[in-house]
């Protein structure tokens, strides 16, 4: 009698528990009612890993619109540099001023090769923690187009279907800087070995691992969704979140990979397509614990309007141009590969508050790392970009 009492009791608590999540969203209005939300503090020490070919170029830009937005310290690279030392592993010199600054950097987010001890030297303890994850298949593609020119084992195959059809032929993992970007690169961005072997246990250990040290991990295929929950955990505005795609590429630069290809990649990158299903997960069921869909599907047009709006005030098209089509050199993006990416122009007579910023906006990361360094560290030789500079109107 006792067990099917208590059988019992834990069938009702399961079917209560199963109710409370289905209808989270009535049962946390009805909380609201009673109790007046408490308001949340926007987060100011944030660390972002940059991963390569994952959006990550535009969450770096809203990174420095947030930091200037609010006069925050970045974690810049030393010198002459654009990365903190990729693909080397981080080491806490590589962040320019370190000995001097010390711990007190708010804001971290240019490419770097995760070493946790050593970003926590230069982050404060509080720091929160993100990263973005994309689906291995476009991934792969991306960088085989925008890495072309530089990775041996895209070089000397004639297109993405070929080098997949038989990968070890021109990939060899002793051409290790230049090869990281054909095979399991986020594995790698996170600071593991993107050649190690794919056994379960292992990578059980470093999901975990990665659990640990990261607060949150966001989906590049969902990008409005993954700012909206970011805007949510960060407690930051709307504005904070809003973007213009950076760093894309026009359309007629992608190969269109074959089932075959499609499939070989989650084998290929076997590492990343752990990492990538595991995270999608957890990045919904983050969403229907703190969001909820109906939620998220109405910030989400808010988002869009928003950005709709910005777009009409700032770009004299509606849209990213083609590298030819960029009126001021200035707001050229880097080039790389067989990749034309695509940048902005700028409305022409608008006045000073809103040209800076929409010219924040669509400001290339190169040329942005570049401007926050001579702000940070006005007595230190700029960084050369080769490119043409923006900044003169700007620092007056």
């Amino acid at each position: 009698l006792i067990v099917f009492s208590l059988c019992l009791g834990l069938t009702c608590l399961s079917g209560f528990f199963h109710m409370k999540n289905k209808n989270y969203s009535v049962s946390k209005s009805q909380e609201e009612l009673l109790i007046p939300p408490m308001p949340c503090q926007a987060k100011t020490n944030v660390m972002f890993l940059k991963t390569h070919k994952t959006a990550s170029s535009t969450v770096l830009n809203i990174m420095f619109r947030f930091a200037e937005r609010y006069n925050l310290t970045v974690a810049l690279p030393a010198d002459q540099l654009f990365h903190l030392g990729y693909p080397r592993t981080f080491l806490a010199h590589f962040v320019e001023g370190f000995k001097a600054i010390g711990q007190n950097y708010n804001i971290m987010c240019n490419h770097l090769r995760f070493n946790p001890l050593e970003v926590k030297k230069v982050m404060a303890a509080n720091t929160f923690y993100f990263s973005i994850l994309r689906n291995p298949i476009p991934l792969l593609e991306s960088s085989y187009i925008y890495y072309k020119n530089n990775v041996p084992a895209f070089r000397s195959s004639k297109n993405v279907n070929e080098f997949l059809a038989s990968p070890t032929k021109y990939y060899h993992p002793a051409d290790y800087r230049e090869s990281i970007y054909a095979r399991n690169i986020m594995w790698f961005d996170f600071g593991y070995d993107n050649n190690a072997e794919d056994d379960t246990k292992y990578t059980q250990a470093v999901l975990e691992e990665i659990e640990q040290n990261f607060h949150l991990i966001l989906i590049a295929d969902y990008f409005d969704e993954s700012m909206i929950l970011l805007k949510h955990v960060l407690c930051w505005d709307l504005d904070d979140v809003i973007y213009f795609k950076l760093n894309s590429r026009s359309q007629d630069t992608v190969q269109t990979l074959t089932p075959e290809s499609e499939e070989q990649i989650k084998a290929w990158c076997s590492l990343d397509w752990k990492l990538y299903l595991h995270f999608n997960q957890s990045f919904w069921r983050r969403i229907e614990e703190t969001i909820g869909l109906e939620v998220l599907e109405k910030e989400v047009d808010h988002l869009r309007t928003r950005q709709k709006e910005l777009m009409e005030t700032c770009l004299s098209e509606q849209e990213a141009v083609r590298k030819d089509h960029i009126r001021n050199k200035g707001l050229l993006p880097f080039q790389s590969g067989a990749a034309n990416i695509l940048g902005y122009n700028l409305k022409q007579d608008l006045d000073n508050r809103t040209l800076r910023t929409c010219q924040k906006m669509v400001m290339p990361e190169l040329q942005y790392t570049s401007y926050l360094y001579t702000v940070q560290h006005p007595h230190k030789k700029r960084k050369e970009l080769g490119l043409p500079l923006l900044w003169t109107s700007l620092q007056e």
